[in-house]
């Protein structure tokens, strides 16, 4: 990992060290149980996951100790409350997109 590309990100006056390791996995093994876990299929090269209906798998942002649904499990439909109103995206910064294949 010390070859690995690194840049620095300042939020908020703090800067972050970002890693960029492209060998690296999109594994994320669920840390606890919780409610339809056994809808989800976890190994080194995908998960996959049926969402029960009335419910919402939500991705988090990947900074510093966020977690989303691959950890703590699906969002039942009540829990959302109030609506999207406005969606982020840095276009400042297009090469950290990466790309398809």
């Amino acid at each position: 990992m010390q070859f690995s590309r690194r840049f620095v990100e300042t939020l908020d006056g703090t800067p972050h060290e970002i890693l960029i390791d492209e060998d690296a996995t999109g594994f994320a093994a669920p840390s606890r149980s919780f409610p339809f876990a056994s809808n989800c299929t976890y190994n080194t090269a995908v998960l996959t996951c049926t969402v029960p209906p009335g419910h919402y798998f939500v991705m988090g942002d990947n900074r510093d100790n966020s977690s989303d649904s691959r950890v703590w499990g699906f969002v039942p439909d009540e829990n959302i409350v109030g609506k999207a109103f406005f969606i982020w995206l840095n276009l400042n910064e297009i090469g950290r997109f990466g790309s398809f294949r």
